[in-house]
């Protein structure tokens, strides 16, 4: 059974910054990719950013592009989203989770993930 378990959220003000992490457990973590999502009241979820089992490939949507980095380190089955110059319009509940070794393209789409984190509340104020 894979476990996905985010932390890292919290309350901060706009401009400054948090780092969400996600640890893996249940499986190999290196030959699977990662993703990050969120999802505000009302909203759908959407992407935020996605990365290779090896992270050697990231990408971004571009709202969040220039201010997010993506990473991971496979020996600590970890997976990271540094977020800076936080704005209010970031205030989401962010979800981490984890699919095939796919195309960057396909790391887009939600559906094509497997498995999903519990999710952390992330809250930009102005």
């Amino acid at each position: 059974q894979v476990q996905l378990v985010e932390s890292g959220g919290g309350l901060v003000q706009a401009g400054g910054s948090l780092r969400l992490s996600c640890t893996a457990s249940g499986r190999p973590f290196s030959g699977y990719a990662m993703g990050w999502f969120r999802q505000a009241p009302g909203k759908e979820r959407e992407f935020v950013a996605g990365i290779s089992g090896a992270g050697a490939s990231t990408n971004y949507a571009d709202s969040v592009k220039g201010r997010f980095t993506i990473s991971r380190d496979n020996a600590k089955n970890t997976v990271y989203l540094q977020m800076n110059s936080l704005k209010p319009e970031d205030t989401a509940v962010y979800y981490c989770a984890s699919g095939p070794p796919f195309s960057p393209i396909l790391r887009l789409v939600a559906n094509n993930y497997n498995y999903w984190g519990q999710g952390t509340q992330v809250t930009v104020s102005s």
